[in-house]
């Protein structure tokens, strides 16, 4: 497969938020809410800060040997691939790794989407890979590992449930409720992979990819076990560590955050001061609640709430007083589940972080949680915006560029491309623009006219003339209409490749599964990633990668 890459900065695309573009750009007031800038300086002294932050490297790695469990007694066996095997000697010598005091992480996190969700998913772990590797050519004496953190706790099956192929919407609709990593894989998940297979059937490089689906996601196991093994599948060879949050353990190791918040709702005030310097500039993505902790059990995950003494457990029967739900978090940890914003104070107690890779949205919120961080004395990692890409096959290719458009022009507006593109193809003149100046020239001078007779009818001239200019600009309109029509053919391939890059007037990533890539192009689709995000100066200078990509 051969490919050409084109890169434009974010902000040139008009997609991203005016404190991302600050952010990366280390422009505005943006760096005044995280603690490192994203670059080789700021990942030096996250390095060297890092290091004074504890972090309970035992219990991380007890807990990672567990999850991993069932994937190890896998490939010990005597049907195991070479390449199965090798991918988890990978992931063990990461895990090892884990327990020495010079190993840091890059993380990323997301949930569980079933089949993987959409392509960012892939994007999201491809960079963490490529970043840990990179810096340990910038920084040889330390180590740094790649985790997936799995977002196993969210409860949004509208969302994690579903995916997009071919243009389609399919949602898993299953009776379970909950955090969707507890779920199971039921007869109606195993539906939606049937539909799958005859997609995957017909495709150059489907039969691979479609049994790992199926061994991934057997009937009876959970969504975390089906995630962990499809993930290892893609990722384990370059040493990708899959982590699962909703553990006891883990959940041991927060109990005195918990608590604090629980007891007086700090991480609401602590935010407080930034939200008030955010919103002068920039847009507020999340304002949490008083207390921003769950309730989590098998079949719910629900909002913890204060009414005078009590704490109730919203939409359910359940109540404690302080000493009771405090003895409750103490005997079961697993049972309470951070929300957005204490999740990421959460991880970086598990994880020695150095580094968080997130989309813009999620970069939006971390900057709003540093005093939470500070609050609990937890690491504050530097903050990278993903990768992000959009995808061009030949056929797309050439027709783009037969319409006469450059590459970048993607982004603009169907309407202004539509307009760009009539003004190009036509040799008459679509825009009344000088006859509307002669219009309302010709206008003034009546209504000085006018005005000599009547003082009174100045202001009818002038309605006149409002009314003139308002026909010509109708006018002018059903020009470019007529245009239009005459240039239906094009007009129609320019809607549907716009349409095709930004299904849903969104981005590309964000909607399609990477089934429609890996089985047209095979693995072949993800090493192109792979090359495009292991450029450490585009890493720390991020731009939006679009992609041409022919099969010969």
């Amino acid at each position: 497969m051969k490919f050409n890459a084109t890169q434009i900065p974010y902000r040139e695309t008009g997609l991203f938020t005016s404190l991302v573009n600050d952010y990366i750009e280390l422009k505005g007031e943006a760096q005044t809410f995280v603690k490192y800038a994203p670059n080789l300086e700021g990942f030096k002294k996250a390095i060297e800060q890092r290091a004074s932050f504890p972090t309970n490297r035992k219990v991380l790695f007890s807990v990672l040997q567990k999850q991993y469990e069932t994937l190890a007694q896998k490939t010990q066996s005597n049907q195991a691939s070479a390449e199965s095997k090798e991918a988890f000697k990978a992931v063990n010598a990461n895990v090892n790794l884990l327990l020495e005091e010079n190993t840091f992480t890059i993380t990323t996190a997301h949930q569980p989407n079933i089949f993987t969700g959409p392509l960012y998913f892939f994007y999201k772990i491809i960079h963490a890979i490529q970043l840990a590797a990179e810096l340990k050519k910038q920084f040889p004496k330390y180590n740094f590992v790649p985790v997936y953190y799995m977002g196993s706790e969210d409860a949004d099956l509208q969302e994690v449930g579903s995916y997009t192929l071919a243009g389609e919407a399919y949602q898993w609709n299953t009776k379970q409720k909950g955090a969707i990593g507890r779920m199971k894989v039921d007869d109606e998940l195993v539906k939606l992979l049937q539909n799958l297979e005859g997609y995957w059937s017909v495709k150059q490089a489907g039969k691979e990819a479609l049994a790992i689906l199926k061994q991934a996601y057997q009937k009876g196991a959970t969504i975390n076990e089906a995630t962990l093994e499809l993930v290892h599948a893609y990722f384990g060879q370059y040493g990708l560590v899959v982590l699962q949050p909703d553990d006891a353990a883990f959940k041991s190791l927060f109990v005195e955050v918990m608590e604090k918040e629980l007891k007086t709702g700090f991480s609401q005030k602590a935010i407080q001061p930034t939200l008030q310097q955010l919103t002068k500039k920039y847009h507020v993505q999340s304002e949490g609640r008083p207390i921003n902790l769950f309730y989590l059990t098998d079949n719910s995950r629900t909002r913890i709430e204060k009414q005078e003494a009590t704490y109730v457990i919203v939409d359910t029967d359940i109540k404690f007083s302080e000493d009771e739900i405090i003895k409750e978090l103490h005997a079961h940890p697993d049972r309470f589940s951070p929300n957005v914003i204490l999740r990421g104070v959460y991880q970086e107690t598990i994880l020695p972080g150095i580094a968080f890779i997130g989309g813009g949205g999620e970069l939006a919120y971390w900057m709003e949680l540093k005093n939470v961080f500070d609050a609990v004395n937890v690491h504050y990692p530097l903050l990278q915006l993903r990768n992000s890409f959009v995808f061009i096959n030949e056929k797309q290719n050439a027709h783009w560029d037969k319409l006469g458009f450059s590459l970048e022009s993607i982004f603009n507006p169907t309407l202004a491309l539509e307009l760009e593109y009539i003004k190009n193809q036509t040799k008459e003149n679509l825009a009344l623009t000088n006859h509307i100046a002669s219009l309302n020239s010709l206008y003034q001078s009546i209504q000085q006219d006018v005005i000599k007779i009547d003082a009174s009818l100045g202001d009818h001239a002038q309605n006149l003339s409002i009314q003139a200019q308002k026909k010509l600009a109708l006018l002018e309109k059903k020009m470019i209409r007529a245009e239009k029509r005459k240039q239906k053919t094009s007009i129609d391939r320019l809607q549907a490749i716009k349409s095709s890059l930004f299904p849903n007037n969104s981005l590309q990533e964000r909607v399609e599964n990477f089934s429609e890539w890996v089985g047209e192009y095979g693995w072949d689709w993800v090493d192109v990633i792979m090359q495009q995000s292991s450029v450490l100066s585009k890493t720390l200078k991020p731009s939006f990668t679009i992609i041409t990509i022919n099969k010969k």
